[in-house]
């Protein structure tokens, strides 16, 4: 979603996103950001970077990680979403919403996360990203939104980059274009994520409302899913329990809390595109920890991809004077 992802930005104990996951920042940026704006923001990338490792490291199936993960977050952020929702409780139309959204962020990490079981991490991470490309779609779609000429170009960027991807993916990963698909599977949940809890948001409720009922709604409907796919929910090795636990306290609170942080205080389009090295910074890690090298194919792919969501994400800043910010386009 995020990506997140995306995920989108879904926020961390701060704010919320969302992977990925706030999924808005509307604050407007002071004329000069402090240092430490920057370094917290480096900290974040580096967190974010971190998900597809700790998912791999995790070693257990993607939708018994993506639960775990939505679990620990609710749990954690808990007090912080019942103090929210105290100050501004649900409506009967904001609740339904954020139950959207919460499905929508449950099917986000059990695909991204799934997906890191087929691919490699560099197609994983570059497709997560694509987030804001479904974000400019839905809203011309739904929301009668036309598209500029920039936000046109940079999708067809993006489908170009994405097919490359395809291409110079067939020989990475046991099943890399079912990983492939997966991947932008969550990022177009990932995308609708962001937009309903965007509309939750301008209707009134409060950011560590929303989140941490999203993220509760995504834990429950997460729930069955182990044994429908006939995964086991326990046994798994004190390793795998370990990795999840930092999935859950690195790259969700950590990495999008400081995202969300950021965001507040630098203009948005700066800290999304920004968080385009995510690719790069989870590809190569995985090339350090599992020496694992992406296809020239794969990486020009990712190169077209990315400059095509850089295009889209600067085509939409006159959005943000009316609501409509871009939030960080990250998959984790």
């Amino acid at each position: 979603m995020q990506r997140g992802g995306y995920g989108a930005c879904e926020g961390g104990a701060d704010d919320s996103v969302s992977e990925s996951a706030s999924p808005v920042a509307t604050t407007t940026a002071p004329a000069v950001a402090p240092r430490r704006v920057w370094i917290v923001l480096a900290v974040a990338l580096l967190a974010v970077s971190l998900a597809a490792i700790y998912i791999r490291l995790a070693d257990a199936p993607g939708v018994v990680v993506a639960l775990y993960r939505m679990a620990i977050a609710a749990l954690v952020m808990l007090p912080v979403t019942l103090r929210g929702l105290r100050r501004t409780p649900l409506t009967k139309r904001t609740a339904w919403l954020t139950v959207g959204a919460g499905a929508l962020l449950a099917l986000h990490f059990a695909a991204w996360i799934s997906s890191l079981s087929f691919t490699s991490v560099a197609a994983s991470v570059s497709l997560a990203s694509t987030a804001p490309l479904w974000m400019a779609l839905m809203a011309w779609l739904f929301l009668g939104t036309a598209p500029t000429l920039g936000v046109l170009v940079g999708v067809l960027m993006a489908v170009a980059g994405a097919a490359t991807i395809g291409f110079g993916d067939l020989s990475g990963g046991s099943e890399p274009l079912l990983g492939d698909a997966l991947a932008l599977l969550g990022a177009v949940a990932g995308a609708g994520y962001i937009l309903l809890g965007r509309s939750v948001q301008r209707l009134g409720v409060g950011l560590d409302a929303y989140a941490g009922t999203a993220y509760a709604v995504a834990a429950v409907l997460l729930a069955p899913l182990p044994a429908i796919f006939g995964h086991d929910y326990f046994g798994y090795p004190g390793a795998t329990y370990a990795w999840i636990l930092l999935l859950a306290l690195m790259p969700q609170l950590i990495g999008h809390t400081g995202i969300n942080y950021a965001a507040k205080l630098l203009d948005p389009t700066v800290v999304a595109t920004a968080l385009l090295l995510e690719p790069l910074g989870s590809g190569l890690l995985a090339l350090i920890v599992f020496g694992e090298v992406p296809s020239l194919l794969t990486l020009v792919g990712a190169v077209i991809l990315l400059a095509g969501v850089l295009i889209t994400l600067r085509s939409t800043r006159e959005g943000r004077a009316t609501g409509g910010a871009i939030s960080p386009p990250t998959g984790s």
